[in-house]
């Protein structure tokens, strides 16, 4: 078990990538490869419920030790489930692909389904922040310096619509992710024909369909294209982009005391600064998104990398990568959630620096109210430029300054005091179409998860 996987990733994330569950899913593959086979090869019924009866038996340590013996995992289990069903029917012109590419995609599969739920619920609640802080002005910052006001409520919802973007990738990869199907060791089928003849294309329905396939491959080789393991890590780097953002907003805010990620009863931020309540969660979530790009810098070393029909120089990448990406993943999403439902903001500390910035949020509304007053554009903004850095300098220094005093009584600017406190008076005119935007974003929302009804309802776990 990999520490993203204990410490991080919920257990139903957890119960699609354990070896047990591999190895039971394997097992009903071969069961139901031997199932179509029966006719054909005269495989008895009685011999099929063997196997069936013995499916959960497994031992991982009596197949880790006949790996030991074999140095070959697949030979491994299928010996100790031969064993235990007293039968050799299963495997029957099957090559080691046949069997783990096809479990493999199964699983990468249900891991997609169980993202697909859990980022419907992150859309859900991306969607009530929204709406909850719709109407709250907090002063928006590029490059993280004071630019103009915004709505909280925006800001969510950009981060929401990111998602939404993500989201359709994720929605389209499900749709379209293949099967690799029954193809033998070269994919010509040619060992799984000369045991059943021309029966294969109805095997590989069966098998798909069994699995929760639509769609399978019709030329692979022995391995399926790596360049579908890229497909599927990339999306899921894509995925974590929204919450990674949303975490290192809150950060920001959390440091300027502006807002709270959450900090529980009983909770430490610092085991030596006792008033400390660090963003921890949300410094998780930025972790995270580094190690999941990490794995898709290794799925892209082994995607175009082929060597003719097949080898196993990617397997060990495989192994790694494909399991702990979606732990990964899984992880950050839970995290975000825990995050948005324990949230909170300090109105009073929004509010005094809202105060404070204000004449300097409004130097675009002076600069286009200047213009309409027939000073030049270059002009204006210099005066404006000029006499609002000095300011700030002035304020950072300790030094009484009015903005509002300067441009008064500067030439170049063609508005008087009245004149410019009356355009400091409307506050909702500095959020200019905010409101509207976060309104069409959560509509948009509501209109994706439609069909995911468990979204409002999710809760994830608690954090460890």
């Amino acid at each position: 078990m990999s520490t993203l996987s204990d410490r991080y990733a919920s257990q139903a994330m957890r119960d699609i990538w354990s070896r047990e569950s591999k190895i039971r899913a394997e097992r009903k593959l071969w069961i139901a490869v031997a199932r179509f086979q029966s006719k054909a090869l005269d495989i008895p019924e009685k011999a099929l419920q063997d196997y069936e009866k013995v499916l959960d038996q497994v031992d991982l340590i009596r197949i880790d030790n006949r790996e030991k013996k074999t140095r070959h995992d697949v030979k491994a289990r299928i010996d100790e489930f031969n064993e235990l069903a007293g039968h050799q029917y299963i495997h029957l012109g099957m090559t080691s692909r046949d069997l783990t590419e096809n479990i493999e995609a199964f699983q990468i599969k249900r891991a997609l389904l169980l993202i697909q739920e859990r980022t419907a619920a992150l859309l859900f609640n991306l969607g009530e922040s929204a709406k909850k802080y719709a109407e709250q002005p907090i002063v928006a910052r590029t490059h993280n310096v004071p630019a103009q006001l915004t709505t909280l409520g925006k800001r969510f919802a950009t981060f929401g619509e990111e998602l939404l973007f993500a989201f359709d990738r994720l929605n389209n990869l499900i749709e379209r992710y293949p099967l690799r199907g029954i193809k033998g060791p070269v994919g010509t089928e040619q060992d799984i024909r000369d045991l059943i003849g021309d029966e294969n294309e109805e095997l590989e329905k069966v098998i798909a369909k069994s699995l929760g396939f639509t769609k399978t491959l019709d030329a692979t080789s022995q391995i399926y294209p790596r360049s579908f393991d890229l497909d599927v890590v990339s999306a899921l780097v894509q995925l974590a982009a929204a919450p990674s953002n949303l975490a290192t907003a809150v950060r920001l805010m959390a440091g300027a005391g502006l807002a709270t990620e959450g900090f529980k009863a009983g909770q430490t931020g610092s085991s030596a600064m006792p008033h400390k309540m660090n963003a921890r969660s949300s410094e998780r979530i930025n972790g995270l998104t580094a190690v999941l790009s990490g794995y898709l810098t290794m799925v892209s070393q082994i995607s175009g990398a082929q060597w003719n029909e097949g080898d196993v120089s990617d397997s060990v990448v495989r192994r790694v990568a494909l399991s702990d990406a979606f732990y990964a993943l899984d992880g950050i999403i839970e995290t975000a959630l825990t995050i948005l439902n324990e949230f909170g903001i300090f109105e009073a500390r929004i509010s005094a620096e809202i105060e404070s910035e204000l004449p300097f949020l409004a130097t675009t509304k002076f600069l286009m109210a200047a213009i309409k007053n027939g000073a030049k554009r270059e002009s204006a903004h210099e005066a404006i430029k000029e006499l609002s850095t000095k300011a700030i300098i002035d304020r950072q220094s300790g030094k009484d300054s009015s903005l509002i005093d300067a441009l008064a009584a500067d030439s170049r600017i063609p508005l008087d005091k009245p004149a410019l406190e009356l355009l400091l008076a409307n506050r909702s005119e500095f959020l200019g179409n905010a409101e509207l935007q976060t309104a069409r974003v959560i509509k948009r929302i509501k209109s994706a998860i439609a069909p995911f009804p468990n979204a409002a309802t999710y809760k994830p776990a608690e954090i460890r």
